[in-house]
Formats: C-alpha cells, structure tokens, sequence
C-alpha cells in the first residue's frame, strides 16, 4: 500500500474525536444577537445623539433641535405598504402637528436617494433620515430580531419617539399599529 492510501487504525479516541469535530460542524449558524434588547431607553433619559443626512444630504443632529419638541418615528423601509401609511398619516396631520411647534423625523437604513424618492411620490413635508450603518436603530434599541412566517431576520421595529424641548424622553410607542397611531402622538402633545 502506498503511504497515501495508508489508514490510522480507528481507536476510542479517535473515533470521538472524530464525532466531535462532525458535531461542530452539524451545529446551526447562530441567530443574530437581539440588537436593542439589552440597551431599552427608558422615560425621563436623554435621547441619544446623532448627526444623519436627510434626504438632501444635509446633516440634522438632534442637538440642533434643542428647544422644540421631536416626534422621532423609525420605520422599516420606505415605499412599503406599512411605512408609506404611516408617513402619509403623520403627512396628513402635519398641520395639527405644526400647531404643537413639534419636528417630525423620519428614520430608517434606506439610502438619502431612496428617502429622497420616498418623499417626493408622497409629498411629504418633514425630513427623512438615512441611517445606513444602523448605529442610531442600534442607539434607540429599535433594530430587533424579526419573525416573518418563522423566519427569523433582523429588522427595524416600527417604533416612534417623542422627546421634550431638553431633548429627554417623555413617550415611547414601541411596535407601532399605523391606524390611529398620528392620533395617539397628538394627543400626548397636548
């Protein structure tokens, strides 16, 4: 025999090693770590900072609106059946919004372009922010494992925002229903 067709005699250790390393790699792929779970803002706290480009490309830090009220409302993806709703209901309302003197911003990862096509189709009157690398989902703890029909991703969770003029947290509205939702915001502004 030559030496490359030689075999090692199979032993009780090395038959477990054997086992071992097949386990490892018969293992499933780990799921994606719940982004938020273990960083929830609470009432009361400062929001977090940021600085993310509207769909002009102009920056907004949320330290620039020091003073006046914030609706911050991250949505999944613009052009969808659910966040198109929601943003034409805060379009809508904007008017009574106004009244309130509150910002209204939206956030998600799509791109300045696509925000910029989103709120043109739907004449939309307030900015949408673009946060591409996720840093200010993972902030507010809204990038979150999804199910959709059992399979597991992990997303952005419909989830709105309200802070006060000292920038601070006074409502969080987490897993948004869209239908009534605008309603609900304006009569916590009151």
């Amino acid at each position: 025999m030559s030496k490359t067709m030689a075999t090692k005699p199979v032993t009780k250790k090395t038959a477990k090693a054997t086992v071992g390393k097949t386990a490892k790699k018969a293992t499933p792929p780990k799921v994606a770590k719940k982004a938020g779970a273990d960083s929830l803002l609470k009432i009361g706290q400062k929001a977090p900072s940021f600085s993310l480009a509207n769909e002009q490309g102009e920056k907004v830090a949320l330290k620039s609106l020091a003073g006046k009220k914030v609706v911050l409302y991250f949505y999944p993806k613009d052009d969808t059946p659910g966040c198109t709703k929601e943003s034409c209901d805060f379009r809508d309302n904007f008017a009574r919004l106004k009244k309130t003197g509150v910002v209204v911003l939206g956030i998600s990862k799509d791109s300045e372009a696509s925000h910029q096509k989103f709120k043109a189709k739907y004449h939309l009157p307030f900015s949408l922010l673009s946060d591409e690398e996720g840093k200010v989902c993972e902030a507010y703890g809204v990038w979150k494992e999804k199910n959709l029909y059992g399979r597991k991703y992990m997303g952005i969770e419909r989830t709105t925002f309200l802070l006060d003029e000292a920038g601070k947290i006074i409502k969080i509205y987490p897993k948004v229903s869209v239908t009534g939702h605008v309603d609900e915001v304006l009569k916590d502004l009151k």
